[in-house]
């Protein structure tokens, strides 16, 4: 049986990856995928992906992502995104894709949806960000477990320029915002940091038990 913490103990933040590595596309499939089978709070799913491979995009990316490399040294970067706007009609959209796959009846899917769209119309625009934002960290975090069990390697990135971001990327025109980047790839072989014991708190100070 597979050992799912050595694989966790195998993965680290990339500091160079090998530029001319590739992720092979049934790898970058897979990630797509399980980045839509990731947990948001009420199954909403107010995120987006952007999975680019475009080197020139990329080396523009490098100023926005204040000089970090990864991010033209990686096979693919890949870009968490937030919906801006969650309306009666996005609500709605998510209710009929309910009825459509599983075929509850509107008799008991009605009161659910109405909860919903009553909530989110006392959400102003800073507690959509602030509540999309967290099922963005829930995406990168299943990504991550993803790319250690799939011995891809990953950066998780939250310093950079979220506005000029969505400039380059035209994410505004999505109704889009860039929240997290995570560069994926193969690591160089002279990466220093891939040789670096972990450094963790004893699990007797993380974790705590209630019998």
């Amino acid at each position: 049986m597979r050992d799912i913490l050595k694989d966790l103990e195998w993965r680290y933040a990339v500091k160079k990856f090998n530029s001319n590595s590739t992720v092979e596309e049934a790898k970058v499939d897979k990630l797509k995928k399980a980045f839509n089978l990731t947990a948001t709070s009420y199954g909403l799913q107010p995120l987006k992906l952007v999975v680019l491979a475009n080197k020139s995009v990329q080396k523009k990316l490098v100023a926005l992502s204040y000089g970090q490399e990864q991010v033209v040294q990686a096979s693919h970067v890949l870009v968490f995104c937030i919906e801006k706007k969650i309306d009666d009609k996005y609500i709605k959209s998510y209710f009929h894709k309910v009825k459509e796959i599983r075929g509850t009846d509107d008799a008991v899917l009605e009161p659910y949806q109405q909860a919903l769209i009553k909530e989110f119309s006392k959400k102003d625009s800073a507690d959509i960000n602030s509540w999309a934002t967290k099922q963005a960290y829930l995406a990168m975090g299943n990504l991550l477990t993803v790319c250690a069990l799939e011995h891809i390697d990953a950066c998780p990135m939250e310093g950079f320029n979220s506005e000029g971001y969505n400039k380059l990327l035209k994410l505004d025109d999505r109704g889009l915002n860039a929240v997290l980047v995570m560069p994926v790839g193969y690591r160089a072989e002279d990466d220093i940091f891939s040789a670096f014991k972990k450094v963790r708190r004893n699990l007797e100070d993380t974790i705590i038990e209630w019998n």
